[in-house]
């Protein structure tokens, strides 16, 4: 799908958890701050909490919430889910609370006391004051953190789609993966675009309650709701005119997945299946959706569903894993593998070929006599997966200076010569367009990495469906497909790559 396609959906989505972090965040906030100022206690408390949080950075606080979420469910018994909306709202009404308390506290500490005397000297109650004279002096400085807290939370929303929730995220993660600038700035221009409205609105209705008017506040109140219903009356219009639920495929954050989702939903599609793909996934966050039931279809590999899911260290081999593997995540989740699709994406070391041969190096061996004088690039993950203390284990690496990068910046560190090594994968195809060579695992500490289907619990009829896809995609195959969707010329989209490997495996 391109990110038109998925624009309608993503933004209505955006919209909603904005909107509903925003609501919960008043619903705390304004009990909080009409209680604070007889309680001075109570203001240092909340408001050093508040601030605490807003400098935990957004994706970390969203992705802190994964495990708070999953040990309350083990320790109340309760169906808490860990993943997607509730974990998304939590963190992203805390996120908003500080500069909404901000505009409570400030607006009502602003009220001159000369004010609250006189009305205390015609009868007034303390309820009385606070709603009638307080709340109402305040509300310019009060709408004015509204308006902050609107477009930070408008804002930090793109990345609520790590944690399983879909936002306009999805169109610019997937878009900084496949170099798809144009996907980058249509979901980065559609988030400024409604925060803009929003602000603009919300600053509206500011200006009509300190200029005492109601037209402009008014004005305000509909423009907010013609967002919302334009919006949602465009996404409603996008649905697919089948009533069948949609299959949700849900794919991790570089081109091979993006390519195997477009593959398996134009093959449901062309059974009148309507299918949906979640983009953007974090690793762990991709089996815990489908293990949940959040998606249906994900694309995974064996040696990470060994170690993160299963919890293994131990590397046996492929032939002793698969079955484990199989048997040991359908008892502990309820999650089928429902193919083997016939080639393996393993980590891997790689350099240019021509640094390779200037230093003799062909194994990992070789690599390690020389390492410490080298710069090495990792993916985001790589450094505090197993895979890297096997690594250092088995060949006692040390590099001059290890960063961590997205896939596409890590080939660029390569490129222009920031980095002498990097991870990469055996199907990539940016190894045969880049003209670099993998470097042999010759004491096999790294694990093998057979790409697999994993169904949802459930979901057997989409089992047998894509059982067909057993052995069917060649490394080769798939390293060329994804060459298509990566190089920087002449590129494709996800989808007109899988259309070439539908065609080219027979599938």
């Amino acid at each position: 799908m391109s990110g038109l396609d998925t624009l309608p959906a993503a933004l209505a989505a955006h919209l909603a958890i904005s909107a509903a972090a925003l609501l919960l965040a008043l619903l705390v906030a304004v009990p909080l701050a009409l209680v604070m100022p007889a309680r001075p206690w109570l203001r240092r408390g909340v408001m050093g909490f508040a601030s605490v949080v807003q400098t935990v950075p957004a994706l970390a606080l969203l992705a802190l919430f994964f495990p708070l979420l999953v040990l309350l469910r083990n320790v109340t018994g309760l169906p808490v889910p860990s993943l997607g909306l509730l974990p998304s709202l939590l963190a992203l009404a805390l996120y908003a609370l500080l500069p909404l308390l901000r505009g409570l506290a400030g607006g009502l500490a602003a009220v001159p006391d000369a004010v609250r005397d006189a009305a205390r000297a015609i009868g007034m109650s303390d309820w009385q004051r606070l709603f009638h004279v307080e709340l109402s002096l305040a509300a310019p400085v009060v709408m004015g953190g509204v308006r902050t807290a609107a477009v930070w939370t408008i804002g930090a929303a793109t990345l609520a789609t790590m944690v399983g929730q879909k936002s306009l995220g999805d169109l610019i993660f997937a878009g900084l993966q496949l170099q798809d600038w144009r996907q980058v700035l249509l979901g980065c221009a559609a988030a400024a675009g409604v925060a803009l409205l929003v602000d603009g609105a919300l600053g509206w209705c500011q200006a009509g309650i300190a200029q005492r008017r109601w037209r402009p506040a008014l004005q305000g109140l509909v423009l907010l709701l013609a967002i919302g219903g334009g919006v949602t009356g465009w996404w409603l219009q996008s649905l697919p005119a089948s009533a069948a639920k949609p299959v949700t495929i849900g794919t991790k954050t570089f081109s091979e997945q993006y390519i195997l989702a477009e593959l398996i939903a134009a093959d449901l599609a062309a059974t009148g299946q309507p299918t949906s793909i979640r983009s953007g996934l974090g690793s762990g966050i991709a089996f815990q959706s489908v293990a949940a039931g959040g998606i249906d279809i994900s694309i995974d590999y064996s040696g990470t569903l060994w170690t993160q899911a299963l919890g293994r260290r131990t590397m046996p081999p492929r032939d002793v894993m698969l079955p484990i593997l199989a048997r040991e995540l359908k008892a502990r989740y309820g999650v089928t593998v429902a193919a083997r699709l016939g080639f393996e994406n393993a980590y891997a070391l790689a350099m240019r070929r021509a640094d390779a041969q200037r230093l003799g190096i062909k194994t990992i061996s070789d690599l390690a006599r020389v390492s410490r004088k080298l710069r090495l690039a990792t993916d985001l993950e790589f450094q505090s997966r197993a895979e890297w203390t096997a690594l250092q284990r088995a060949y006692g690496l040390g590099f001059a200076d290890i960063r961590s990068f997205t896939p596409v910046l890590m080939m660029a560190a390569l490129g222009d010569g920031s980095a002498d090594i990097i991870t990469a994968y055996s199907s990539d195809g940016t190894l045969a367009g880049n003209d670099l060579v993998l470097i042999t695992d010759d004491r096999s500490a790294l694990p093998a990495y057979d790409a697999v289907l994993l169904v949802a619990p459930g979901r057997d009829d989409l089992v047998a469906r894509l059982a067909r896809y057993e052995g069917r995609i060649s490394v080769d195959a798939m390293r060329q497909a994804n060459w298509q969707a990566d190089r920087p010329t002449d590129k494709r989209s996800p989808a007109q790559a899988a259309t070439w490997l539908k065609a080219k495996t027979g599938l």
